[in-house]
C-alpha cells in the first residue's frame, strides 16, 4: 500500500481535500504540544502554573476553523481541520472507504496517512483504540447506541492524537439518535472528530441541523476504467474480466469485485437480467416477483446465518448453557429476555440484508432498461450490461424511447418505495406489472 488513500477510486478532489485537512490537523497537534509542556512545568522565577496556557483546552475552538497551518500566507481556509465531516455520494463511491482512510491519516504518526505506521495499520484494520466504527446491522441506529457512543467519544485519546467516531449509513439514525449526535457535534469534546457517511445532504438522509455543523466531502461515481484498474492491480483479476465487472457494477467497487470473483453473484445477476424475457402476462409478472423476492431472501439468509449462530452460541455460553446445578438452571431461565433481544436484533439484520440484496438486483434491472433507453435514443454511450446488449436492443425497437423510460422509472420507483418501508413483495409485484404493461 502506498498510502491510506490508495483504495479510494476516482476521487482525486476529495483526496486532495482530506490530505490538506490531515496536514492541518497534524499542525494543530504540533502547535499544542509545546504549550502543554509549558503548562505542565513551573514558570521561570517561581511563578505558579496558572500563568501557563494549555492549548489542548482551546483545541476544540481551533479545530472548527483554520488552524495554525492555515494562517500562513496564501493558505486556503477551507484546507483547515474541523471536528465534523459528512461524506456523501452514490452507492459504491467509497464513502466509508474515504472516512476510514481519513481517520487513518489523522492517526498517522507522520500526519500524512503514510500507510505504514502503527496508527495507519490499526485504524484500517479496525483495531485502533481511539477509532470507533458504527456499522448499522439493522434498519436503524437507535438513541441508546448513539448516547453510549457519544459518551465514550468524549474521553481523552489514549494515543495522544484524535478520538474519532465513524458512522456508516448515518441516514439510518433515528430522530432521537440524531438529536443525541447533534448535541455532541454542537459541543465537541477536545480532539474528538465525527465522520458521517450518507447518500446525500438531503433532509431525508441527514438532518439540516447536523449538516449545517459539518464539512461536506462529495464523492462521485468512479469511472469504470478506474474501477477496472483497481481490480487488476489490487485483486489480480484478468483485465477483460475486470472491465466487464466494472461496467456491470456501474462504478460500484464492491459489487464489481463480487461479480469478478463470485460465480454465485454472476448467476444471480443473470437471473435478474432474464426477467424482461419472462414478463409475458399477469401470471408471469407475479411469478417473476416471487422469484426475485425468494432469491433475495435466500441470499440474505445465507449471508447472516453464520453470524447469527455464532452470536447465539456465544450468548448461551456466557449465560451458563451446558452447566449443571440449580444455579446454572436458574441463570438459563432468566436468560429468556436476553435471547429474545438477540433474536430481535438478528431479525432486523436479516431484514436489512434482504433489502440490500433486493436493491442490488433492482440496480442491475435498472441498468438493463437504461441500456434499452440509450439504444432507442441512439445515444453514443457504452451499455452497462454488454452481455445483454442484444436483448436490450430488441427491447428498444419494441418499446421505443418512451416505453423504455417508463420501465426504467418503474424500477426506480420500486427502489424508492422499499426505501420508504413499503413491503418489498408489494413493491416488486407492482413494479413487475408496470414492466409488463409498459
Amino acid at each position: 500500500m502506498t498510502d491510506v488513500f490508495a483504495d479510494l477510486v476516482g476521487q482525486a478532489e476529495a483526496v486532495a481535500t482530506l490530505r490538506r485537512a490531515a496536514a492541518s490537523a497534524a499542525a494543530l497537534l504540533r502547535a499544542a504540544a509545546p504549550a502543554v509542556s509549558r503548562a505542565g512545568a513551573p514558570a521561570a522565577g517561581g511563578a505558579d502554573r496558572d500563568g501557563g496556557h494549555d492549548d489542548l483546552d482551546a483545541l476544540s475552538g481551533q479545530v472548527d476553523g483554520a488552524g495554525p497551518a492555515d494562517d500562513r500566507a496564501g493558505a486556503d481556509p477551507g484546507a483547515g481541520m474541523t471536528h465534523a465531516w459528512i461524506f456523501t455520494g452514490p452507492p459504491g463511491s467509497g464513502r466509508s472507504v474515504a472516512a476510514r482512510a481519513f481517520a487513518a491519516a489523522l492517526q498517522c504518526v507522520h500526519g500524512t496517512g503514510c500507510g505504514h505506521c502503527p496508527g495507519c495499520h490499526t485504524t484500517l484494520a479496525g483495531t485502533h483504540a481511539d477509532v470507533r466504527l458504527v456499522v448499522p446491522e439493522g434498519l436503524s441506529i437507535g438513541v441508546n447506541e448513539m448516547r453510549a457512543l457519544v459518551l465514550r467519544a468524549a474521553s481523552t485519546p489514549s494515543g495522544g492524537r484524535w478520538q474519532i467516531v465513524i458512522i456508516e449509513d448515518a441516514d439510518r439514525l433515528t430522530e432521537a439518535a440524531g438529536n443525541a449526535l447533534l448535541k455532541a457535534i454542537e459541543e465537541p469534546p477536545p480532539r474528538t472528530v465525527f465522520l458521517l457517511c450518507a447518500p446525500s445532504t438531503h433532509p431525508d438522509d441527514i438532518s439540516v441541523t447536523i449538516r449545517s455543523r459539518c464539512r461536506v466531502v462529495p464523492l462521485r461515481q468512479p469511472p469504470a476504467g478506474a474501477v477496472a484498474e483497481v481490480l487488476v492491480r489490487r485483486d489480480g483479476i484478468a483485465p477483460d474480466v475486470a472491465e466487464w465487472a466494472a461496467a456491470a457494477a456501474q462504478g460500484h467497487v464492491g459489487r464489481a469485485r463480487r461479480l469478478a470473483r463470485d460465480p454465485e453473484a454472476r448467476q444471480r445477476r443473470d437471473a435478474v437480467l432474464a426477467v424482461p424475457r419472462r414478463l409475458t402476462g399477469v401470471g408471469a409478472a407475479f411469478d417473476a416477483a416471487s422469484a426475485l423476492i425468494e432469491a433475495a431472501e435466500a441470499e440474505a439468509a445465507a449471508s447472516v446465518a453464520e453470524a447469527d449462530e455464532a452470536e447465539r452460541a456465544a450468548l448461551q455460553t456466557a449465560l451458563g448453557a451446558g452447566g449443571t446445578g440449580r444455579g446454572a438452571a436458574g441463570a438459563m431461565r432468566g436468560a429468556a429476555g436476553q435471547l429474545k433481544d438477540l433474536e430481535k436484533r438478528q431479525k432486523s439484520r436479516a431484514t436489512r440484508a434482504q433489502r440490500d440484496a433486493l436493491d442490488r438486483a433492482l440496480v442491475d434491472l435498472a441498468g438493463f432498461y437504461r441500456d434499452a433507453l440509450t439504444m432507442a435514443l441512439r445515444a453514443p454511450v457504452a451499455p452497462v450490461h454488454t452481455d445483454t446488449a442484444a436483448l436490450a436492443g430488441a427491447g428498444a425497437q419494441k418499446w421505443d424511447a418512451e416505453g423504455s423510460l417508463r420501465r426504467l422509472e418503474a424500477v426506480l420507483e420500486c427502489r424508492a418505495a422499499i426505501e420508504a418501508n413499503v413491503k418489498p413483495r408489494i413493491a416488486v409485484e407492482a413494479m413487475m406489472l408496470a414492466l409488463w404493461k409498459g
